[in-house]
């Protein structure tokens, strides 16, 4: 029998055990990334259970009348396990309903997982939420090149490669990330945002996922031209932070690393993601940063947000 039950601290261990063996969860979904900023959301997160075994895990947040699974997080969902399926998850789906509506909650944000980040089909979710009238709330468009296929780098992009490898800059794994976030916080200004980690966030967060958080930098003699941030996610990978220095970008720097990372450093893998280009929501596509990531080969994915009236 399945059972759906709020979340408590004493499950970190299974939780994170759930997440490990998941078909669609990420390190990003363990209770030791969730909650680096725990004191900025009331935890609202579920834990599904078949008799005594963790099956399935929501991560949440909840803010007046509305749970989003997760305000801190770019795309969760229910994280399940490959013995969930596709009548049980109807049921979950159904439970979840109640168990909100007996705290008064009249909607759920639910920023399902991109089809790329599964390891094993997982999209159950998204025809209990059609089944149960949830509608679509925001679409992002996100760009990925798919590495076990055929995919090319347009001829512009390939000449920048090929002229900054005849420079002096050298492509490397580095492990401290104050240079970098100097590097990104300068790239952002421009913009009047700020990364949406902090400096002391990466240090606190890499030290917890040294394997999964991993940091690559173009420098020329010391200096540091450009530089990526990567979520290892296994199947797939994702630049969740990438920036130049404005000697870097006249050197092509930032074309030169990625075409490393991308050609070379994982090109076993399936998925190299590149991240979203809209913003307002997925209201406005930025079209110059979109066409510079189809440049490398890659091409669009959606990330879905649905709005799950209660």
């Amino acid at each position: 029998m399945l059972t759906v039950r709020p979340y408590v601290p004493t499950d970190a261990g299974a939780w994170d055990a759930l997440v490990e063996r998941s078909r669609n969860g990420n390190f990003l979904h363990r209770r030791s990334y969730m909650e680096y900023h725990a004191e900025r959301f009331t935890d609202s997160s579920l834990v599904v259970q078949r008799d005594h075994e963790v099956v399935a895990v929501f991560p949440a947040n909840r803010q007046g009348s509305l749970v989003t699974s997760h305000g801190g997080l770019t795309y969760a969902g229910l994280i399940s396990s490959r013995t969930l399926r596709a009548e049980s998850t109807l049921a979950v789906f159904e439970q979840i309903g109640e168990h909100y509506r007996a705290l008064a909650v009249e909607r759920v944000l639910y920023k399902a997982v991109p089809h790329v980040f599964h390891t094993y089909p997982a999209e159950e979710d998204l025809y209990a939420l059609h089944r149960l009238g949830a509608q679509l709330k925001r679409r992002d468009l996100s760009s990925v090149i798919p590495l076990q296929e055929t995919f090319r780098f347009t001829q512009e992009r390939q000449r920048a490669v090929n002229k900054a490898q005849k420079t002096g800059i050298r492509c490397q794994q580095a492990s401290d990330m104050t240079d970098f976030h100097a590097l990104v916080s300068d790239a952002l200004r421009k913009y009047n945002v700020a990364p949406t980690h902090s400096l002391q966030e990466l240090h606190l967060l890499q030290a917890r996922f040294p394997q999964h958080m991993v940091l690559y930098e173009a420098r020329d003699e010391g200096s540091l031209l450009a530089g990526v941030l990567i979520y290892d996610f296994g199947k797939a990978v994702h630049a969740q932070y990438l920036a130049a220095s404005e000697e870097g970008r006249k050197v092509n720097a930032l074309n030169l690393l990625l075409a490393e990372l991308i050609r070379t450093v994982y090109a076993n893998r399936i998925y190299f993601s590149l991240g979203i280009s809209t913003e307002h929501e997925g209201r406005r596509l930025n079209s110059g940063l979109v066409s510079q990531k189809e440049y490398f080969g890659a091409r669009a994915i959606a990330h879905d947000f649905y709005e799950w009236v209660l």
